[in-house]
């Protein structure tokens, strides 16, 4: 069975004090409240991650996560941050290709997969995002963009290694535009998703990939998306700055 999952990405929001103080909340709602399998990621500015790690370490369902890692192991690029650097303050996962990360900084297929490469290396679960912008959903060919993305981005990679990722979808259309992508329009692109991934690996691996929504998800229509059958939790932005929501989100998930 595959995990459900519901991820926080902070952004670049909250100064490490307010980190601190958000990251222990979530810790000790998840704790009294979150009582099924489900797994919570929360991914950081790197400022904060080396004390998050210190602590959720006696945390089984609260793990961290970076918002992104350079692709080369170590060396001379000012301002970057590597994998294993990461991995030495306790992180489990990275957020790889997020929408704002391709558009802003012009992240491309090519320089994905190789960030691919070295986050499994060094043992971080990459949460590899894919997704289409407004005209490449209003253009028709949005399914051919999200079958390259997941082609250039992960298709070479081994069963085994496959096996260690987890798919993001952003409908990037409906974030922050007034849009609203709806749970059967979620549910469309994660079920083509999960299609792609059984042609190229077989169907029992596609079965057990954990596919997150991540399209300005939040208390009051996670349980509709998270009721269809191929949404495997959520990659949440605003909603997990407030611990709250962010835990109510998670819940979802206890039935």
């Amino acid at each position: 069975m595959r995990k459900k999952i519901v991820a926080g990405n902070w952004k670049m929001n909250l100064d490490y004090q307010s980190g601190l103080s958000l990251f222990s909340e979530i810790i000790n709602m998840a704790k009294d409240e979150v009582i099924g399998n489900q797994e919570l990621v929360v991914c950081s500015p790197f400022i904060h991650l080396s004390s998050l790690g210190q602590l959720s370490k006696n945390v089984t369902n609260v793990n961290i996560g970076a918002q992104n890692i350079h692709q080369a192991e170590s060396g001379a690029y000012t301002g970057e941050i590597s994998a294993a650097q990461v991995k030495s303050v306790g992180a489990s996962h990275v957020i790889l290709g997020h929408s704002e990360r391709r558009a802003y900084f012009g992240e491309t297929d090519a320089l994905l997969a190789a960030k691919v490469d070295v986050a499994l290396k060094h043992g971080l679960t990459p949460i590899f995002c894919i997704g289409e912008t407004k005209e490449e959903r209003e253009s028709g060919d949005f399914f051919e963009i999200i079958k390259t993305q997941l082609t250039a981005g992960l298709f070479h990679l081994s069963n085994e290694a496959f096996a260690a990722v987890v798919l993001a979808y952003e409908p990037v259309w409906a974030i922050g535009t007034g849009l609203t992508a709806s749970p059967e329009q979620a549910q469309e692109v994660h079920q083509f998703i999960r299609q792609v991934v059984a042609e190229k690996y077989g169907q029992e691996a596609a079965d057990n990939t954990s596919i997150l929504y991540g399209g300005s998800c939040n208390p009051g229509n996670a349980k509709d998306l998270f009721a269809q059958a191929d949404i495997d939790g959520g990659l949440i932005g605003g909603a997990s700055l407030k611990s709250r929501d962010f835990i109510d989100i998670a819940k979802v998930f206890n039935g």
